[in-house]
């Protein structure tokens, strides 16, 4: 099957704002989608490909939003996802389901302003303030024990050693984020252009979306889709307390549904941090099967931007090494535009 057109309704004027998805007028639109074009369920394929779409969000895809990924360009997610959209669209007839995760938050955790005090019991600045091991031994910011009943030296004794295992494992430092993705809010929903090309699949192919929340564990960040930066507490035990160490904190499930697909797309935000990561996290798990098995990812470079804070951060080099390091493993660098790349 060729690539399929993109429908009428699809504007890529409006995929920077917000509004409601009509879902009743795109269901219709999509069951004569479905028959115009000779579209087959995908329950009656004998072909599993999934597209993997990482925290495409309101919170990091609009600009008046709070952790827009705009990259060096300024557009970056509204631009990437104007291409994300229109390779659904055209791909319609090939990707059998949808992951979309979703960056999920709370008020009181650890990369939030509101977990740590200084002397003067103020909170730190988002977005230009990191936490290093020594900020915390000489008790340049402390934790604040307003939202605790945990003993006071226990927590203290946990956020000096969750800084230092991300030095010492080699992750970026605690950079304190402004609120964002805050569950029930308006930033913690999809984009709704990507949402409705979403709903759109699943009506044209009968095929459900499936949707996996990440980052709301209140004393780890979880960049990762598949597994959190630190997973133990000072004494070893797991931040999952149902959980054994040996597997804590991971959704087995989730890394299960990417492993068992015969080709599996990635794109979505932000590329230098929970893109990266949980790519990085996949590449673990496959050179644990079968590093073969890595010829089998796409990554769409066109639908994913890095972080760039002008004047603070740039993590573009961070991510292009990232993508280096997938390639150099086997995975496929690719554009949306690659259509007889991709599935060929």
């Amino acid at each position: 099957m060729t690539q399929l057109p993109i429908p009428q309704h699809f504007r890529s004027d409006t995929v920077g704002e917000i509004w409601r998805v009509p879902y009743q007028d795109r269901s219709s639109a999509a069951r004569s989608w479905t028959k115009q074009h000779q579209l087959i369920p995908t329950s009656q394929t004998q072909s599993n490909i999934k597209l993997l779409l990482i925290d495409v969000q309101n919170t990091f895809c609009l600009p008046e939003f709070e952790l827009f990924v705009g990259g060096r360009s300024g557009r970056g997610a509204i631009e990437d996802n104007i291409r994300l959209c229109e390779f659904i669209y055209r791909s319609l007839g090939k990707i059998d389901q949808i992951i979309a995760t979703l960056d999920t938050h709370h008020l009181h955790q650890i990369f939030h302003p509101i977990f740590w005090i200084d002397e003067r019991g103020e909170h730190p600045q988002p977005a230009v303030t990191t936490i290093s091991p020594e900020d915390v031994k000489s008790g340049k910011w402390r934790v604040n024990l307003e939202f605790s009943n945990e003993a006071p030296e226990q927590l203290q004794a946990y956020a000096l050693h969750y800084v230092q295992q991300l030095s010492d494992g080699g992750k970026y430092p605690l950079l304190i984020w402004p609120y964002h993705a805050m569950l029930g809010g308006i930033g913690h929903a999809l984009v709704p252009a990507v949402e409705e090309a979403i709903f759109f699949h699943g009506i044209a192919r009968s095929s459900q979306a499936s949707f996996s929340i990440k980052g709301d564990r209140t004393l780890t960040e979880n960049y990762s889709a598949l597994a959190p930066e630190v997973f133990t507490n000072q004494f070893g035990d797991s931040l999952d307390r149902e959980a054994p160490p040996t597997n804590c904190c991971k959704n087995d499930g989730l890394i299960q549904q990417l492993l068992s697909s015969d080709k599996l797309i990635i794109a979505g935000q932000a590329q230098s941090h929970c893109v990266a990561w949980t790519v990085n996290d996949l590449l673990v798990e496959i050179n644990a099967i079968d590093p073969a098995l890595a010829e089998k990812v796409y990554l769409l470079a066109d639908c994913t931007s890095p972080v760039v804070i002008p004047g603070v951060v740039d993590y573009t080099a961070q991510a292009d090494a990232a993508y280096q390091k997938f390639a150099d493993a086997g995975m496929k660098i690719v554009r949306s535009t690659d259509y007889e790349q991709i599935f060929i």
